[in-house]
Formats: C-alpha cells, structure tokens, sequence
C-alpha cells in the first residue's frame, strides 16, 4: 500500500523521497546526515535562509496572543493593517491597496477576478478577455492553470475559465493584433516580469514598456505576477522597479514571508482602486477563509524586518552577481550551452547530449539543490543570504556533475 501523502508534481507511484528534516541559512540536513546547500530557496521562497528563531519567536508570540481572526467585515487586526501599510510603503504601486490571500496561486486567481469586476464597476462589463503568455507559470488554481503558458501543466485538467488566452512569450506584435482585435473586450494582460518556473527567461528589453503602453492604449489593466521575483529577487523590492514600469495590479507571495508561514497577495492600483470604491453601496463578494491571517501577517513583519535590516535586497545582486560568473565561465569553457538569468536566478541551458534529471541527481549526490525543468535546464534561485563560500560551492557542483 503507497504512503498517504500524496505529493505534489510527483509521480504518485514514486516510495521514496529525500526527507529534509533541518535547515540552518542557505544550508539544509536530511534525515541520513547529508548536508546541501540549498540552491532554489526551497521552491523560490527562502530569502533570509532557514532556521531563523527570531522568526520563531515572532510567530511564536502573535499566536499566544492571537492566531488569527477572520478579516471580513466588520473585523480586522493589527498585523494585517499594519503589513498592508508597509507593502504600500515598498511596493511597485504609488497609493496601493492590498489584498491578502494565501498564496501565489490565489494570489493570481483574485487579480483576475478583481481585474474583470473592477470593469464591471467601471461600466465596462465586457471586459472579459485575459492575456497571458506561453512560458508562463500562474499556479495551478483553475483561474492560474486557465492562464499557465506551460503545456504540459494545462494536459488533461480543462475544460479551463473561459476567454483566458495565451500569446507567444516575446512577440509584442502577436499581443498588439490580438488586443486590437478584441480592444473593447480586454480586461487584462497577466505578465511575469522574469518568467521563473518556466524557465529563467527575463523580459526583453523594451518588451514591459511596450505591454503598459499597449494596455493603456486598449484600457485593459496589466497584471505583474511578482511571486517570485518580489521582496528582493533582482536586486530591488519589485521586478517592476527594476523595469521602471508601472502595473496596475501586481501579485506577490514566497518571499513575503520566506516560507516561515503561508502569504500571498495583490497590490490593486489606483485605477482598479477608483472603480471597486465608485458605489458606495458595492459589496467585493471575493476572499479567502486565511484572507489577512493574523499570524501569517506577523512573520511577514518580521521577515521583511529582516530583509531590511541585513539589506539582503542590495544583498541580491552580490549573489546574483557571484553565481552568474561562475555560471558564465562554465559556459565559456563550453561545459554547458548557456546560462540565461536576472538578478539573483539563474538557469543553466545544457547542451542535447546532457540531461537536466540525471544532472541534478549527480549535483545532489555533490550536496548542492538545483531544480531541473525538462531535460534541458538546470534552475537556480538561491536564498539572499547564501555566503559567497556555498554559491561557490553550488558553480563547482555543476562543474562536476556535467563532467561525470
């Protein structure tokens, strides 16, 4: 009989797995005694590394006073208006609000949903139709599969959330005919500024710049999907302060808490903002049972206390900056095909005759976590606190692994 724990992105015949029972910063311990370093952040989300106490401290006190309380109205609390507040303060959204859910996945799902209500407020009611773009990855909720780019993730789950459609990932062109088609029909175009789970592929340049001005031009809305890249990734708070370009809705989730507890959210700009708030009598019939969850809510305080403090979001680019050259050098010596990356994310293009499987298996062997995608890339996402010793650490488990 197979184990209960059905896991995710698995094969629900696999029996083993390598049990991670202990992580201490950018290193993690499994239960036969190996060490790693921890080359994804766990699944892109650990910017201050593992094992902090003050974290635990942090969330140890808000549950002996509070655990959580429901945020519907009438209720609130205050480590949920207080976040909000500071969000605000960082975030890529001049005079945002914000709009707690608990992951990424949700995250997206409430964007699109507030996207095609707020249209609605606005006396545009057939604004329906959103655009996202192959490559891209917006959870596997049914409104995030309906808007995923990558196929095999969309196989056999539809039928999908009606007039969600995908454009080629770089081809400004196939995005500029396709809302001029259907100009009066746009509610949205859902957008990751660095596309991660599909692949590590940055936005070319011009390209954000060129989807805000299209978006404008039509009256559609533009979505950021920042779970990733948000809270420091490439060196700034936001991708979006990075590019210079401002959405109208931008999601967030991962490194808002570094994984100490489940968070995600929405930053719902100005315009969207304008329309839910037009009637006063308007109800937002969306959220969540963890909506604001109060102890969520306060390890994110503390998390982003810490990002502050240790000025991991400058830290960003030094990482970054580190496991790019010597990723670039095993390039060069033609020991792989290529590496593509922004900021601190990388990923290594192999070449036909390596595999990404066999790969990261070998680099496992050598204590060091990578995450494959397909047969052909290796990916990297390192937590902002990882020392220079363990990114070299990483570079040289690639070396050896590629030349076994």
């Amino acid at each position: 009989m197979p184990k209960a724990f059905l896991h995710p992105f698995a094969k629900p015949t696999r029996e083993s797995f390598i049990r991670i029972v202990r992580g201490e910063g950018a290193l993690l311990y499994t239960a036969d005694g190996r060490e790693l370093v921890d080359g994804m952040a766990s699944l892109w989300y650990c910017a201050i590394g593992h094992g902090r106490k003050e974290m635990a401290d942090a969330i140890a006190a808000q549950i002996t006073t509070l655990e959580s309380y429901s945020a519907f109205d009438p209720f609130t609390t205050d480590p949920a208006e207080e976040l909000a507040e500071l969000l605000r303060e960082i975030g890529p959204i001049p005079d945002a609000r914000v709009f707690f859910t608990g992951s990424g996945g949700e995250s997206i799902d409430t964007a699109m949903k507030l996207a095609r209500i707020a249209h609605v407020q606005a006396g545009q009611g057939q604004r329906k139709l959103i655009i996202s773009r192959a490559r891209g990855y917006h959870g596997t909720t049914y409104g995030g599969t309906s808007a995923q780019g990558i196929a095999p993730n969309r196989e056999n789950f539809g039928p999908f959330v009606d007039e969600v459609v995908q454009v080629p990932a770089d081809d400004v062109e196939a995005l500029a005919t396709l809302m001029s088609q259907r100009s009066n029909e746009v509610a949205a175009v859902i957008v990751e500024p660095v596309q991660g789970a599909g692949g590590i592929y940055p936005a070319q340049d011009g390209y954000l710049e060129s989807v805000r001005k299209l978006c404008d031009q039509h009256g559609a809305y533009l979505v950021f999907d920042e779970v990733i890249t948000g809270f420091g990734r490439l060196g700034s708070w936001f991708a979006a302060h990075h590019y210079g370009v401002t959405p109208d809705f931008v999601t967030f989730a991962k490194a808002v808490t570094s994984g100490y507890q489940p968070l995600g959210g929405v930053f719902v700009g100005p315009k969207p903002t304008a329309a839910l708030e037009a009637d006063t009598n308007f109800f937002l019939r969306h959220g969540m049972t963890y909506s604001g969850h109060t102890t969520a809510c306060a390890a994110a305080l503390k998390n982003l206390e810490i990002i502050q403090r240790e000025q991991l979001v400058a830290r960003a680019t030094h990482v970054g900056g580190r496991l790019e050259a010597g990723l670039r050098s095993l390039a060069d010596d033609g020991a792989v095909d290529h590496i593509r990356g922004l900021g601190a994310m990388w990923a290594v293009g192999l070449r036909p005759d390596q595999n990404a499987m066999a790969i990261r298996d070998a680099m496992f062997e050598g204590g060091v976590v990578c995450r494959a995608l397909n047969a052909d890339s290796l990916l990297f996402c390192p937590p902002l606190v990882t020392t220079d010793e363990q990114i070299d650490r990483i570079v040289d488990a690639v070396a050896a692994a590629v030349a076994s």
